[in-house]
């Protein structure tokens, strides 16, 4: 299950509601964490600010591909203590293609992913939802999708989560570093 290199070249990860995303599993400890993300590349562990004090401590895990280096981590997972491992978000660019029903996730021009989940509902009779900024993914609130600036296009990046401790859904379990990502504000 190791990256390869270029974006087009991208590992499938499975995705599971309430479960986990590739050998990632919702619960997880942060040691677990690492020991699960090392099979795929190097994890870095540090804390998270404590935005809010409804919320335990949480860490943030860093999973880097082997032998790219410097690089953007291409799967950050945020591990809660009180509730485990909550939240996957795979990197745009660097990160496993995760798919929802057979319709590919991440580093998605938003609007083209749009445009395919508009036509994958059409066509299979299921529902689709637009998140509070106005990006289109799957009716699962196990999803809730991101915007990454990657050059001048805004590409998908997924969270892939579970509600954490003291919030009541996964949008209000979404961690506040996922509101900038590489330095940028998501739009």
């Amino acid at each position: 299950m190791a990256f390869r290199t270029g974006a087009a070249e991208r590992d499938d990860w499975s995705y599971s509601p309430a479960v986990g995303v590739g050998p990632l599993r919702f619960g997880m400890t942060v040691d677990e964490v690492v020991e699960a993300a090392e099979t795929v590349g190097q994890a870095k562990v540090s804390a998270c600010a404590r935005d809010h004090a409804v919320f335990s401590p949480t860490w943030k895990v860093e999973v880097h591909r082997d032998g790219v280096t410097p690089s953007q981590p291409a799967v950050t997972a945020y591990v809660s203590q009180a509730v485990g491992l909550f939240c996957i978000a795979a990197d745009a660019v660097h990160g496993p293609q995760v798919a929802h029903d057979g319709l590919p996730l991440v580093g998605r021009d938003l609007s083209e992913l749009e445009s395919d989940a508009i036509a994958y509902a059409e066509a299979t009779s299921v529902h689709f939802r637009y998140t509070p900024e106005g990006y289109a993914g799957p009716d699962d609130p196990g999803v809730v999708m991101r915007g990454q600036l990657v050059g001048l296009v805004l590409r998908s990046r997924p969270l892939f989560m579970v509600t954490r401790d003291g919030a009541n859904t996964e949008w209000d379990s979404m961690p506040s570093e996922e509101y900038h990502v590489n330095g940028q504000a998501t739009a």
